[in-house]
Parts: structure tokens; C-alpha cells; sequence
């Protein structure tokens, strides 16, 4: 082996699990397996180089300068990429160049803006499992950000499933005792996130993880409240110690530590955040669809990141979701004012992340210079913010700075358009420095010096298409064409033959070229010098840049909040500490932003933990009844975020989780059914949820029997309306009409159906949720409706009839017949009669909607007849 390649195994040794990127010249080779793997993955050539051995070791590489991009693919596909970098100047080195690896990167650990997704952070997350609980640690390193979390119980796989999926890391590295657990493994593999890695057991020592957290903190585990929790103080000790090993430097930007706090936010796990499409549609899998998609109208990267979580982590203290509801008012409130912040916002470029390569010593002048041109626009926007009010626009106004100081210095030393190579010059104000203004006098007299020698060569020796150039390996020279040949002085020495001329050079342009490369290869080693300085200086003020950063984020998200509210129509909510939910002209935010043609009709909604606990929803499939649902949960979680809400007026008491069983899906990387898949989400509901909870439940039962599911859906119903139970507000939508009995059998059990309008075999679903149970299921109907042949149709109304004539059916309370244009022959009892005469008194006439008041009649019809 060749002294080079001796060294290149030695180093890929250390890092055996990646692909090596080896620093030669102007290049980073890859050696062995590494270019096998990366010339297929990148389509790079794969050549040889002789390594002293009988073959040639297989080799492919790429330009040093493009070599980000190359990394981005390799990381993008799952790899890690060692980066070994020479540490030593060629000129300077006595024998093989000294090399080391400078940095791992890793889908989890980038802070490249190329590798990173702007509008979401980018988590590497730990996780630490004993037999007793689990700890859990989120860190985006490219924001300095870092969650932990602890958990025990019977429910602690699907707790650790629900903040895995919460945090969605790139990347999960975990103790031996998560990859033993099959449970939680098979759980783990049903999320869109990386299978997790098992890493050195030493990384979760504790002892080691103590010394780690008080040097990162500056606080004791004591003083952070994880002293009873070491499976956390474990995974957070790990999670500092791995980013150590690959970054290569200090963790300068993590500074401060979020522990979960269940408390004062809303729990939501998995299944909830899927059904109700808050980040993401459910079939799509992308951002349209989506509450986020309706919500985030913000200017900027830092404020699309705090959205996304304000929209995954809703508010339970009161007091802060009031704060927030001030703050979106008060810019609500103030048209004008919003759209300045709003402009003056627009154009911000993410100097969050700015500041992490910053500090890491990995930004160059170009994202430098960006940061200045972010820095000029903050005296507009703080002027905005002069005669806030609001606690929290005030707060946001106290900690945000203009940052003079730091303008300053970008603006004397960064030219306005700067080299993207930190090494080759081109990024220092000549200004700045005194020896860089003499240097560069003399490089740029030398050019001047160059000009004059060429023109007097040409005129001495009469040789018109004589010409100066230069390479790297020559330096400058005298080039002269063949046809001159003869023309050619005898002081001129000889370089190089080519095959069109001569090239010479002179004792008058070596000395030139030997003083303007000496000053051209100081500026070089000046201006990186001086860079780093310049670099140094800004990240030594990282505080106060963080802090204006997250206020600037801050301002961003409400002010997307109050724009979303006065383009759509969106009114405050009244949010309090009552256990009711009472919503008037209630819409769903992100199906009335897909109607073109027609508009979204409102619904009422009126639940609590009393009289109105559990309302049953009935009525065919298409009619709306999931849409209604859905749209309860996201005014709910709208109003907990600070958001107003789709409504004409909402009073939302504080809910502590949101449970929902949606939809039928098969889970095949469980093993299991639709049915199983639905009992046990249902399960996870009944052991989880409480009086303070919100509960969707929608056609529970429908995998099995009809008469299994429904004896199932009966019994769950019983024991969630049950005080002693659950009690908890639930929407529980059903085909099974007989369930509606429940009204008179349960207490805090309501009636409600979505309105149809019947016209011979043709059905019209009106959208509209009114009192009273459905008392057939338009199966049939919704079947012809989506096409079914006519025969097959008929063929099943004639079935349908067999049926129900041979079937002794389930005793039900009679509810309000369906809306239908046929008249029915009934008697009108004195009852029916003063409650139709109550509710025209209390209607209001000269405010109902068109759609409202035929709603009304077909209500009063149905009473009357």
C-alpha cells in the first residue's frame, strides 16, 4: 500500500458506516466500496488508482466545490458521508498531508440550507427504553432547538408511537432496548420516518450524560427537573454526545433545553393528527388539504417553522391561548397596520439558520452578506410594532433589535456580492483592511504592468499577435504564433512548444509574476483570515440575532393568523374553562376553501359534559356527517392554537385531547384488519380519553356482524356518555339508525341527522345537521347516485324489501320522519304543534339565509305532519 492509502484506510476505519470522502487536491475521492456505491447512486464514472497493490483500487470523485451537492443526495437517500478534509498546505507538508474528518452529516444532523426543508424543522430524535419508561429527545441542530420528554405506563408504546410521530425526526437513534422490543419496533414502523438506528450503548452512560448536560447547560440534571427521570437525562446525554462526533465542534447553539409539558398542551396522538389532516391530506400526502395549508400565510422560513408547530401542539392554558387571540385581534382589528408588517416581512431570508452555520464556522460571505441585507429591513419592521399594545406584541416589540452593530460590520467588510468560495478571495472590502488595500494595489498595478509589457513587446519586436497569458503551471508567459517564429528575440527563453506557436518567458516577467503571485496568494490567506474574524465577531452576538429571529417568527405566525381570519371570515372565539362547545354557523376550514360553485353550508354545534355529552349523528354516507365532525375538532383546536375560527360566533371550553376512529384502513405492517385497526384505536380511546376530552367516532362496528357491531358500538357509546366512566363530549356518527334509542335510555344523549330532501328514488342531501335520527339509510340511494347500474339498483331495492318484510326489526323511538317532498298522512298531536309554533316564534326572520329558512319550513313540515 502506498503511504496515501495507508492513510485513507486508516481513517475509513474510524468511520466504517459511511461513505468517505477523501480530500485530494482539488477533489474528494471515494475508494473501494464507497466508489462502487456512491458512482451508482450518484452516476458518477468509476475509474482505478494505483494503491501499490497487483489491482487497481476501484475510485470515482467529485469537484471539492460542487462536492454539497453531491452530499445532499447521498445524505437525501439514507447515507452518511464522512468528510476528510487536508489540513495542511501541499507547500507546507513533509510527505503524506496531514488529513482528519471534519464533519459526519447525516439525514438528522444538517445544517445546510440545500439539505434542508425551510418550512419545517429537521429533528434528529433519541430514544432511551428500559423495563420501567422511556425517555425521548427531539433536537434540530440547524435551529439550536431541543425537546424532551418523559414516559411510563400501560400505554407507553403508543405514547412513544404519538411523539415520535408528533416530532417526525429524519432520523432516530436508539438503545438496544428499543430494536428488543418487537411491539414497539412493529409501531414505530408504521410511520413515514426512517427505521431507527441502534447506536454504541456507551452514548447513553449516565454519568457521561450528567457531565454533558451541566457543560451544554450550564445547569445540573437537579436544576432541570430530570433527576427522578435518568431513562431522559440517558437519551438527552446521548443525543448531545452524537451530534458532538459528527459535527466536530461545540454545540454553541443549544443553549437552552423545552421539557415536555402535558399540561398546559394538547395531547394528540397519531391516528387524530391523520384523520383530521393537520399538516398533511391523508390520501395526497402533501401539504394542500391541509389545516396548515389553510393557516400558514406567513412571509417567512421562520415563521412557516413556528406555524407548523403551533398547528401540531395546541394551547390547554388559558391564559396563553388568550394571549395569542389579543395579539391575531389586535392586528385583526387593523387592516392597514397588518399588511405594513406583513410587507415589511416579506423578503426576510431564514437568518435563523443563517445563524447555526455562523456559529459553526460553515457559513460563507454570500449567507453573510444575506444576513445584512435581513439586518436593513428590521428598523422597518420594529416601527411597526411602536404602538402595540397587546402583551405579546409588546414582548415581541422588546425583544426584537435592529442590530446596528452587527450591520456595521457586515457592511465594512463584506463586498455587496461576494465569492461563494471562502478560500479564493473576492469577499473582503479592500476598505477594511489596510495590508488588503496594499495587496491588492499591487495585483491590480501588476494586471496594469502586464498591459504595458504586452504592448511594448509587440512594438520592440514587431510581432503583432504577440499576447501575455497565464496557468497554473507555467505561470505568466510570452506566447508567440509559429508564423513569427523567426521574429522571436533571442532574451526570450523557451517554455513550451505548441501547435500553433512558442511560449516564452522573460527575466522581467518572472520577477512581475513572482511579486503579484506572492501578493495574490497573501490575499488569499488575508481575506479567509479576515472572514473568520468577521464570522467570529457576528456569532459571539448569536443571542441577541436568536432572540430577534424568534420574534421576528412570532410576529410572521400572527400575522398569517389575522390575515387567514379577515380573508375567510373567520370570527374570535370565546375560549374559557367550561366543558361546553358552542358553536354558531360552524364551517370546516379547508373544504370551503376547495368549493368553487356553491358555498359551504353551516352547521350549529352544542356539546357539554351534562345534557348534551354524547350527540348521535345518523343519515347516509356523502351527506357531510365526517365533514361535520371534523370541523367541531379543528374549531377546536383552531381556537387553542389562537386562531379565530369558521364561525359566525364559537364559546370553546378548554379540551385536553382530541381521540378520533375515522374511516376504515387495513394496517399490514401490523398484521391487522380494518376491524382490528378500528378496535384498537377504539381501545386506545376508552383507556386514554377524559371528561375534558373531545371524541370523534365515526361508524364504529362496521368490520364485523351487524349485529356484533352494533352490540359494539352500543356498549362503547354506554361507557363514554358514563360520568363515572369517561364522560367525555363525543360525536358519534353511525349507519346503525336503532342506536338512536339511546336518547331516551341514556342521559346526555342527543338526536341529530343530516337533512335529505327525497323526490321519487332520488335523494338531495341538504348538508344541514338537524334534530332527530334518520330512520333508514339510503344506502341504496347513495349506491345509485355514484353510478351503479340501474338494474342492479332496482335489484337491491327488491332484496331490501325481502328483507325488512321477513326481519322482526329492533324497537326504536320513533324520531322526526325524513324530509321528503311526498305528503305523509300522520295525525298532529297538540305537542308536535306547540313545539313547531315555539320555534317559529323564536326564529329570527329577517336574518335567515335563503338555504336557512327552507330548512326551517321542511323542519316545521316534518313537526306538523
Amino acid at each position: 500500500m502506498t503511504p496515501m492509502m495507508q492513510q485513507y484506510l486508516s481513517v475509513k476505519a474510524q468511520y466504517p458506516d459511511t461513505i468517505l470522502f477523501y480530500r485530494l487536491g482539488d477533489f474528494y475521492e471515494m475508494f473501494f466500496e464507497d466508489a462502487k456505491l456512491a458512482s451508482k447512486e450518484l452516476e458518477l464514472t468509476l475509474t482505478g488508482r494505483d494503491c501499490g497493490e497487483a489491482e487497481k483500487a476501484p475510485m470515482c470523485g467529485v469537484p471539492f466545490h460542487a462536492a454539497e451537492n453531491y452530499i445532499a443526495r447521498l445524505v437525501a437517500k439514507g447515507y452518511k458521508v464522512a468528510v476528510c478534509e487536508q489540513m495542511e498546505e501541499p507547500s507546507q507538508a513533509k510527505g503524506t498531508l496531514k488529513r482528519e474528518v471534519v464533519r459526519v452529516l447525516t439525514a438528522g444532523t444538517v445544517i445546510e440550507s440545500n439539505m434542508l426543508d425551510s418550512s419545517k424543522n429537521n429533528y434528529l430524535g433519541a430514544i432511551y427504553l428500559d423495563d420501567q419508561a422511556a425517555g425521548l429527545v427531539f433536537c434540530d441542530v440547524s435551529t439550536g432547538e431541543i425537546h424532551v420528554s418523559f414516559h411510563h405506563g400501560v400505554s407507553l408504546v403508543e405514547d412513544i408511537k404519538n411523539e415520535v410521530a408528533r416530532f417526525s425526526p429524519s432520523e432516530l437513534i436508539v438503545n438496544y432496548g428499543v430494536t428488543a422490543k418487537t411491539e414497539l419496533m412493529l409501531a414505530l414502523s408504521g410511520l413515514d420516518m426512517p427505521r431507527p438506528e441502534s447506536i454504541d450503548e456507551m452514548l447513553f452512560d449516565y454519568e457521561k450524560a450528567c457531565v454533558l448536560i451541566q457543560e451544554q447547560f450550564a445547569s445540573s440534571i437537579e436544576e432541570l427537573s430530570l433527576s427522578e427521570k435518568p431513562q431522559t437525562v440517558k437519551a438527552l446525554g446521548a443525543t448531545l454526545a452524537y451530534l458532538k462526533n459528527m459535527q466536530k465542534n461545540d454545540l454553541q447553539n443549544i443553549s437552552s433545553i423545552d421539557i415536555s409539558d402535558e399540561e398546559n398542551t394538547m395531547q394528540l396522538d397519531v391516528t387524530a393528527r391523520r384523520n383530521l389532516e393537520l399538516t398533511e391530506s391523508i390520501h395526497r400526502r402533501e401539504g394542500k388539504g391541509s389545516l396548515l395549508w389553510v393557516l400558514d400565510q406567513t412571509e417567512t422560513a421562520m415563521g412557516k417553522r413556528l406555524m407548523r408547530s403551533y398547528v401540531e401542539n395546541p394551547l390547554t392554558n388559558l391564559n396563553a391561548i388568550q394571549l395569542r387571540l389579543n395579539c391575531v385581534g389586535e392586528l385583526f382589528e387593523q387592516p392597514e397596520l397588518l399588511e405594513s408588517i406583513r410587507e415589511s416581512l416579506s423578503d426576510i431570508h431564514d437568518f435563523e439558520r443563517i445563524l447555526t452555520r455562523i456559529v459553526y464556522g460553515t457559513a460563507n460571505a454570500r449567507e453573510i452578506r444575506a444576513l445584512g441585507n435581513d439586518l436593513e429591513k428590521l428598523p422597518r419592521v420594529k416601527s411597526n410594532l411602536k404602538t402595540a399594545k397587546g402583551r405579546l406584541m409588546c414582548e415581541i416589540n422588546e425583544q426584537m433589535e435592529t442590530l446596528e452593530d452587527v450591520l456595521d460590520l457586515i457592511d465594512r467588510a463584506i463586498l455587496e456580492e461576494p465569492a461563494n468560495s471562502v478560500r479564493e478571495g473576492g469577499m473582503i472590502k479592500t476598505t477594511y483592511n489596510e495590508e488588503l488595500k496594499e495587496l491588492t494595489e499591487i495585483v491590480n498595478g501588476g494586471k496594469e504592468f502586464l498591459t504595458k509589457i504586452e504592448e511594448e513587446e509587440k512594438q520592440k519586436t514587431n510581432i503583432k499577435k504577440l499576447k501575455i497569458g497565464y496557468n497554473r503551471v507555467f505561470g505568466y508567459y510570452i506566447e508567440v504564433p509559429n508564423s513569427y517564429k523567426s521574429m522571436v528575440p533571442e532574451s526570450y527563453i523557451r517554455k513550451q512548444t505548441l501547435a500553433n506557436g512558442e511560449r516564452y518567458i522573460t527575466g522581467e516577467l518572472k520577477e512581475l509574476e513572482t511579486k503579484m503571485l506572492g501578493a495574490q496568494e497573501r490575499i488569499y490567506r488575508l481575506e479567509y483570515e479576515l472572514f473568520t474574524e468577521v464570522r467570529e465577531k457576528i456569532a459571539s452576538q448569536q443571542e441577541r440575532i436568536k432572540k430577534t429571529a424568534e420574534s421576528i417568527a412570532n410576529l410572521d405566525v400572527f400575522s398569517s393568523l389575522a390575515y387567514v381570519a379577515l380573508q375567510n371570515g373567520y370570527a374570535r372565539p370565546i375560549v374559557n374553562e367550561t366543558d361546553r362547545i358552542c358553536i354558531k354557523d360552524g364551517r370546516h376550514p379547508v373544504v370551503e376553501k376547495f368549493l368553487k360553485e356553491s358555498p359551504f353550508v353551516p352547521n350549529d354545534t352544542l356539546l357539554d359534559c351534562g345534557e348534551n355529552r354524547t350527540v348521535i349523528i345518523t343519515g347516509p354516507n356523502m351527506a357531510g356527517k365526517s365533514t361535520y365532525m371534523r370541523q367541531v375538532a379543528l374549531i377546536t383546536i383552531m381556537a387553542q392554537i389562537g386562531s379565530f375560527v369558521p364561525a359566525k360566533s364559537a364559546e370553546l371550553g378548554i379540551v385536553d385531547r382530541i381521540f378520533t376512529r375515522i374511516g376504515a384502513a387495513d394496517d399490514l405492517s401490523m398484521g391487522q384488519s380494518t376491524f382490528m385497526t378500528e378496535m384498537n384505536e377504539v381501545s386506545y380511546i376508552l383507556k386514554n380519553a377524559t371528561s375534558a376530552s373531545l371524541i370523534i367516532l365515526d361508524e364504529i362496528g362496521r368490520g364485523t356482524s351487524t349485529y356484533d357491531g352494533m352490540s359494539i358500538a352500543r356498549a362503547v357509546l354506554e361507557y363514554i356518555t358514563n360520568k363515572k366512566k369517561i364522560g367525555a363530549k363525543t360525536l358519534f356518527a353511525t349507519h346503525y339508525h336503532e342506536l338512536t334509542e339511546l336518547e331516551n335510555s341514556l342521559d346526555g344523549v342527543k338526536n341529530f341527522n343530516i337533512a335529505v330532501k327525497k323526490r321519487g328514488d332520488s335523494v338531495v342531501f341538504l348538508r344541514k345537521i338537524v334534530k332527530g335520527g334518520a330512520d333508514r339509510s339510503y344506502g341504496i340511494d347513495v349506491a345509485g347516485l355514484a353510478g351503479l347500474p340501474a338494474k342492479v339498483i332496482e335489484r337491491a331495492r327488491q332484496i331490501l324489501k325481502e328483507l325488512e318484510s321477513n326481519e322482526e326489526k329492533p324497537t326504536i323511538v320513533k324520531a322526526a320522519p325524513e324530509i321528503s317532498s311526498e305528503p305523509q298522512q300522520m295525525s298532529m298531536s297538540a305537542g308536535a304543534e306547540s313545539i313547531a309554533a315555539e320555534r317559529l316564534r323564536n326564529a329570527a326572520l329577517d336574518t335567515l339565509t335563503p338555504l336557512e329558512a327552507l330548512n326551517l319550513l321542511y323542519e316545521l313540515k316534518a313537526l306538523l305532519q
